[in-house]
């Protein structure tokens, strides 16, 4: 099973820049990047605060595929 995410999704709903994503949660816009490229799987912390950024429960913004 692998992680999927939505982060692009919701981010270009809101009109987010990756570049604002990254400065509102103190992180790269290359992490955004790699994050919605699924390059990458953000922290436990990391993933709790982008919830908290878009106020969306886990399951509208991570989900898993089952292969």
């Amino acid at each position: 099973m692998r992680v999927i995410n939505r982060v692009r999704e919701l981010r270009q709903q809101r009109s987010i820049t990756q570049v604002k994503m990254a400065e509102d949660l103190a992180i790269t816009r290359q992490t955004i990047n790699a994050i919605e490229k699924g390059k990458y799987n953000p922290s436990l912390e990391l993933a709790l605060r982008m919830l908290a950024y878009f106020d969306v429960p886990m399951e509208q913004l991570f989900y898993l595929e089952e292969e």
